[in-house]
């Protein structure tokens, strides 16, 4: 990949991290953001703030687990690299400490499909791994477990992570996720939530795989699942 590509990468993963900071989803030098490159992926570095970081800061890795620069890659290098390896469809990774995402991860329990927007995940349920140490393998190994089928999940006593096709993608859906939790604990308080049926939810993600998308977005072959209006022709 030429290096003013790679440049402007490193650029947009800051510019990432400030929106998430920003938008009150993560704070200080915690969480992590990486996207795909062709031999492997950029990663913020571990314990730079992201107001002072820069792109020498964003770290060159490969599939391998091996980085090149001054600088070492965050301690969560591990379940960026995985995930990239076991879905191709990765292509960048937002992990936050959001607050109310990690405070239901710390229930350890699966977030049912109390909302149809939990169908942004993938599925079903938005579900919690078991817990591990922060940037060990088995950390890695049980939240690929949780996201199979899904593109994000919650990290027990830990936050959550999540991937999308781009990092604007990546970072919405990480809002998303913390909406979601938030909701979900306020419904909870109010009362116990009633869960929509898998008929229900298996409609809404048929209709998830176009959600979002315009006609220029849709690849071949592929029709709008949405109740679009007509088209008025003059």
């Amino acid at each position: 990949m030429k290096k003013l590509k790679l440049m402007e990468l490193r650029k947009a993963v800051i510019e990432t991290c400030l929106k998430m900071n920003a938008e009150g989803i993560n704070r200080g030098t915690s969480g992590n953001v990486s996207v795909r490159t062709d031999g492997g992926f950029l990663l913020t570095a571990s314990g730079v703030p992201y107001a002072k970081m820069k792109p020498a800061h964003v770290v060159e890795m490969d599939l391998e687990g091996h980085y090149s620069g001054d600088y070492l890659p965050s301690t969560e290098w591990r379940m960026h690299m995985d995930i990239y390896r076991a879905r191709p469809e990765a292509k960048a990774i937002v992990h936050v400490h959001s607050t109310w995402a990690t405070a239901l991860s710390c229930l350890r329990k699966d977030v049912p499909a109390f909302h149809y927007m939990i169908g942004v995940t993938g599925g079903t349920s938005l579900r919690v791994s078991n817990y591990a140490e922060f940037g060990t393998q088995e950390l890695s190994d049980t939240m690929l477990k949780a996201m199979e089928d899904r593109n994000g999940c919650l990290l027990a006593n830990h936050g959550q992570i999540c991937f999308g096709p781009n990092l604007d993608k990546a970072l919405w859906l990480a809002g998303e996720i913390e909406g979601l939790c938030q909701q979900y604990w306020a419904a909870s308080l109010a009362g116990k939530p009633v869960v929509l049926s898998d008929a229900e939810m298996t409609s809404v993600l048929k209709r998830f795989k176009t959600y979002g998308k315009q006609k220029a977005d849709l690849a071949k072959g592929e029709t709008l699942t949405v109740f679009a209006p007509k088209l008025r022709r003059k």
